[in-house]
């Protein structure tokens, strides 16, 4: 059998594919990027991916940090800094690397990985001290220990934490903004090697800069972040249709200020393409003592992972999952879950394992009163498309008071989309159309869209919805003048700014 490298399978496998592809599509075919040889196919070793396995990206220099946020961790970081800088090369420091366009990757950069475990809590004040490397996984562990639970993040558990800060993720629990708007001071290393701290009282505007700023203004070393206490919560489920979805999370949100996670899920089958919603809603148990520890992938989990990657190809299996998920797994989910429970599920609960296959994720932000436009939106664009939609998670996010590059300047229903992407010039060329389609739709009901995944947005989308932009390229080209840090979002959309 012939073995397949991830080059073949981007550039096809047989001689008359290999020649249609030469003929027909040069780099700058490619939407916005340019193909990179497999790690099988170059002499250097130092090749980095990242979680869309379509950026193998050769770097001069890979650094795994494990040290606590003091002298030596500081030390070693100016270290590299220094030398990437006299080298001209860029600098990028990341931890799990789950971007999908290379926002966290630069050719022939300096990479530094930090992994690490140290948390320092402050329970008069409701805070944690934390290194900017440390897992979410990690971060649960230890806050469950002392009763507390993170106030906002991610809803997997496998980021980095300055990763969310320097992406500005959001989760379940409501009803905040971003993850950002929870952190209230970090420390920076910026391009001279000079540590400052950033909080909303100082340098205001660095840390406007870093929230959601994709490590293009230093890096972090630490962070102080605002932690709630962990509770047993009771789950409530709702099915409506698909459209009222908005309006309805938010008028629940208001009649009921006792829920503190919710989220949504939509129909994916053909026949029924997001005309049917569940509306998942959190609210504490009357009896809070003695929690359990935080548990992570429970049986339930990982059986829903066997149903739901059969879902390729298969409107069966889909309507399988959407009938188990609307009907069963309200009558078998337990009837009470610890908040630290809720958040500590990996991503790799639903890993793909085909390598002829990766998964990619869409996100797209509207106003809840505007939802509706984008389900039709969604229903106009991705059924006429090669590609897979096995989930969409549907989130509420408050206004984003903070950041310079704010995907929220309002509230927003957040749509979160998982796709299985055909790795092939085809199935890249067709989810660059479908996802420009989409961004163009959302734009016109005054959304956005997130910046951490496939770099297919065009300029003009980039720009429109995120208007800041030349204010923060140019803030950016003041601190930074070598543009030490950069990565494949600066080179794409703002290197030109």
């Amino acid at each position: 059998m012939k073995k397949f490298t991830r080059r073949s399978l981007l550039l096809g496998t047989g001689a008359s594919v290999g020649v249609a592809v030469s003929r027909y599509l040069s780099n700058e075919d490619i939407p916005h990027g340019r193909w990179f040889p497999s790690p099988e196919d170059t002499p250097s070793k130092l090749v980095l991916n990242d979680a869309s396995l379509l950026n193998p990206t050769k770097v001069a220099k890979h650094l795994v940090v494990n040290d606590d946020p003091g002298e030596k961790l500081v030390t070693a970081l100016r270290s590299e800094l220094n030398e990437a800088r006299a080298a001209r090369r860029p600098f990028v420091a990341s931890a799990a690397r789950h971007s999908m366009g290379a926002q966290s990757l630069a050719e022939g950069g300096s990479a530094v990985t930090l992994d690490q475990n140290w948390l320092e809590p402050d329970t008069a004040s409701g805070t944690y001290r934390v290194a900017a490397g440390m897992r979410w996984n990690q971060v649960i562990a230890q806050l469950d220990k002392i009763g507390f639970s993170p106030k906002v993040m991610q809803s997997n558990n496998d980021f980095g934490v300055a990763s969310t800060f320097s992406v500005n993720a959001h989760g379940w629990p409501v009803p905040w903004s971003a993850f950002g708007s929870t952190v209230r001071s970090l420390r920076l290393m910026q391009a001279d090697g000079e540590m400052v701290t950033c909080s909303r009282s100082e340098n205001a505007d660095l840390f406007a800069m870093t929230m959601g700023g994709y490590g293009l203004t230093g890096v972090i070393t630490d962070l102080d972040v605002e932690m709630e206490r962990n509770a047993r919560l009771t789950p409530t489920y709702e099915i409506m249709p698909a459209k009222s979805f908005g309006i309805k999370l938010v008028a629940a949100l208001k009649d009921d200020p006792k829920i503190q996670m919710a989220y949504g899920r939509l129909d994916v089958t053909i026949d029924g393409f997001f005309d049917e919603a569940l509306m998942i809603t959190y609210t504490p148990s009357a009896d809070q003592q003695e929690l359990p520890p935080a548990s992570g992938s429970g049986f339930l989990s990982k059986a829903a992972g066997h149903v739901f990657r059969r879902q390729v190809g298969s409107d069966r299996v889909k309507g399988l999952r959407w009938y188990v998920e609307k009907h069963i797994g309200p009558r078998v989910a337990p009837e009470a879950v610890t908040r630290n429970s809720l958040i500590n599920e990996p991503v790799a609960t639903l890993d793909d394992g085909d390598p002829k296959r990766t998964d990619i994720l869409h996100e797209y932000f509207v106003s809840p009163y505007r939802f509706a436009g984008f389900i039709e939106a969604c229903q106009d664009v991705i059924p006429s498309s090669y590609q897979q939609l096995l989930n969409i998670t549907l989130r509420y996010v408050d206004t984003d008071k903070d950041s310079v590059l704010a995907y929220a300047g309002e509230p927003r229903i957040a749509a979160v989309m998982l796709f299985s992407q055909e790795m092939s010039v085809r199935g890249e060329h067709d989810m660059a159309r479908m996802t420009q389609a989409l961004i163009d739709r959302t734009l016109e009901l005054d959304g956005s869209y997130y910046l951490p995944y496939r770099l297919h947005a065009t300029d003009a989308q980039f720009q429109r919805a995120y208007s800041r932009a030349p204010e923060f390229v140019s803030r950016k080209r003041a601190l930074d003048p070598g543009l030490v840090f950069r990565n494949a979002l600066w080179d794409r959309y703002m290197a030109k700014l």
